[in-house]
């Protein structure tokens, strides 16, 4: 009895120990992980059914996996020696391989080996997990490349940065430095350590400093680029001027994360821009600046070649051909060179020929005899005579009747004339100016102008270039009359709006000078505070003033040019000729004018 109880027993406990070793396999097969058991000698003894499906292999075959093709070639010695000094040491084992699948691709593993010790501390056996870490080691692959393909190019960046002559400075959304390039620290001789710091600060000039500062703050607040004008001290100890633009940089959200400032050496164009004003005052100072030759305005090339002409031609007697488009102020050219000649002291006679009818011109000019023509009451003097010994200006010369400019003609070759009606010869000792905004060459080719006449006008030429060809001188001009009409209005305007200046740099002015003086004087009319700006659709040409109209583009610019007449006959009270009438407004023949208010069916009664 006792024999066959211990069989049994015995037999109970092999069922249990097969049970239990079932159901540790189980256990160990439902693991998410390579699972191995080894002995101490680092031999495998089990492994789960996932290592085996990923291999490929029979748990024979795995038993030699040191010998096997299981581990990559690169990695087979790393974890043979890691195991090896693990079985010595008896220390964990944590490392990452990478082993091939069925299919014959590796991927990465993290194995984690841990050794199991009896009651007097030998090692037993290990149990091993192997977790597949391949998208992790990919994805770090990609961030070590894409790392070092930033740390790539942001040294290209940074050695092309460095490599732009222009002074760059980065600087947080607080205006605080951040960084700079290589010009900067060539240009100013600071050390990086320096940058700042007071000392770099004081590389700005000072009275700069003092006036940007509320103006960069209040840019930087509105968070879009800007620019303005400053003073860098160099190396050297020398100031020179930069023009420093600032551009910001946002994030996702559109807040600014910091700003690039770039400063461009423009030291040579303000030094030019200072000796061409130097020059022109210089020219200035030649013309006695009376009446309203204050209003000669600018610095460019093209109003200096003006300028030398009158300096040159004033000291002379020589006869001036003056042409430029209206509104260029021929006139004002004309005084000019009066003022500066030797005659100076005596009359300056001005006669718009296009504002006189032309059976009147011959009388205004040369004066007539009582009984001349009906209506000639009593001899009287003309221009010329009122002019002896001074200056006559014949404005819109083009426009003389074919008569009268044999008569002029006469006065230039043998400087005598007759009055209207008379027989009597009257020597004259007066210089001719003449004007036109007409082509001479196209009259003289229609047979309108003599061209013996312009060949004894045209002895001294001064073309007045329109506004247009001369912008730079635009933003002087505004200031000027800025000035001026505030003044005359008693108003304190001290600031003309960025954008104002933009849009008249921008626009052709077809009326020139005369027309910017008229838009300026209205803006300060309209100017309620410090600060003047020009309404833009004042800019944008006829349409833009009446947005309504529609219908063809003709019928558009009658209109605009009913409303010009309509204006002009206003404001001289209905008076046509004559230097204050409506044509010398508008610029054209008193002939002209009549023919357009008869065209357009302008009412003169219902203007006044």
């Amino acid at each position: 009895m006792t024999s066959n109880h211990a069989r049994a027993t015995h037999k109970r406990d092999e069922e249990a120990l097969r049970s239990s070793v079932q159901s540790l396999r189980l256990i160990v097969d439902s693991i998410p992980g390579f699972v191995s058991i080894m002995n101490a000698a680092g031999e495998i003894e089990l492994q789960n059914r996932q290592v085996l499906e990923y291999t490929g292999k029979t748990a024979e075959e795995m038993k030699n996996w040191a010998v096997s093709d299981i581990l990559h070639p690169d990695d087979l010695p790393r974890v043979i020696d890691a195991w090896r000094r693990a079985i010595e040491t008896g220390e964990p084992i944590d490392l990452e391989h990478r082993s091939r699948g069925a299919d014959g691709v590796y991927r990465w593993f993290h194995a984690r080996g841990r050794p199991q010790r009896d009651a007097e501390g030998r090692i037993v056996c290990w149990y091993t997990l192997v977790t597949d870490i391949d998208e992790r080691k990919r994805a770090e692959g990609e961030l070590t490349i894409a790392l070092k393909e930033k740390a790539k190019s942001e040294a290209e960046l940074r050695t092309i940065i460095d490599a732009i002559p222009q002074l760059i400075v980065a600087i947080g959304p607080d205006g605080n430095f951040l960084s700079t390039n290589q010009a900067l620290l060539e240009y100013t001789g600071l050390t990086k350590e320096e940058l700042g710091s007071d000392t770099f600060r004081n590389v700005f000039h000072r009275e700069d400093s003092e006036r940007l500062r509320d103006q960069r703050a209040d840019a930087l607040s509105r968070g879009v680029p800007f620019e303005y004008e400053r003073r860098v001290r160099h190396r050297d100890g020398q100031y020179r001027w930069f023009i420093v633009q600032y551009n910001p940089v946002q994030d996702e959200r559109g807040e600014v994360i910091r700003w690039y400032a770039t400063a461009t050496d423009i030291d040579d164009r303000k030094r030019a821009e200072e000796r061409t004003r130097e020059e022109n005052v210089a020219l200035r100072e030649q013309i006695d600046q009376v009446f309203m030759f204050e209003e000669i305005v600018g610095s460019s090339p093209a109003l200096k070649s003006v300028l030398s002409g009158i300096v040159n031609v004033a000291p002379t007697d020589s006869t001036v051909l003056i042409t430029g488009e209206t509104g260029t102020g021929k006139e004002l050219i004309a005084r000019a060179i009066h003022k500066a000649s030797q005659r100076a002291g005596q009359a300056f006679i001005c006669v718009n020929c296009a504002a006189i009818p032309s059976s009147l011109i011959a009388a205004e000019l040369f004066g007539h005899e009582k009984g001349a023509f009906t209506g000639a009451l009593q001899r009287r003097q003309g221009r010329f005579e009122l002019a002896h010994s001074g200056t006559i200006f014949l404005d819109e010369i083009g426009e003389l009747p074919a008569e009268t400019q044999v008569a002029l003609l006469r006065v230039l070759q043998e400087r005598q004339f007759e009055r209207v009606g008379g027989s009597r010869v009257i020597p004259t000792d007066v210089r001719i100016i003449a004007a036109t905004n007409r082509d001479l060459a196209a009259a003289i080719a229609s047979g309108r102008f003599r061209a013996d006449l312009f060949y004894r006008l045209n002895v001294f030429p001064i073309h007045v270039p329109p506004l247009r060809q001369r912008r730079e001188d635009i933003p002087m001009l505004v200031e000027y009359f800025v000035k001026r009409y505030a003044e005359k209005a008693r108003k304190q305007i001290s600031k003309i709006d960025k954008n104002t200046l933009k849009l008249c740099q921008s626009y052709a002015w077809p009326g020139n000078i005369r027309e910017l003086q008229n838009i300026i004087e209205r803006s300060v009319i309209l100017c309620t505070g410090d600060l003047l700006r020009i309404d833009e659709a004042w800019l944008l040409g006829p349409n833009a003033l009446r947005p309504e109209w529609v219908g063809p583009l003709a019928e558009n610019l009658q209109s605009y040019e009913k409303q010009l007449i309509e204006a002009a006959l206003a404001e001289s009270d209905g008076k046509i000729a004559g230097p204050t009438g409506a044509a010398a407004k508008l610029g054209i023949p008193r002939s002209t004018l009549d023919l357009k208010i008869k065209r357009l069916n302008i009412k003169k009664r219902s203007i006044l």
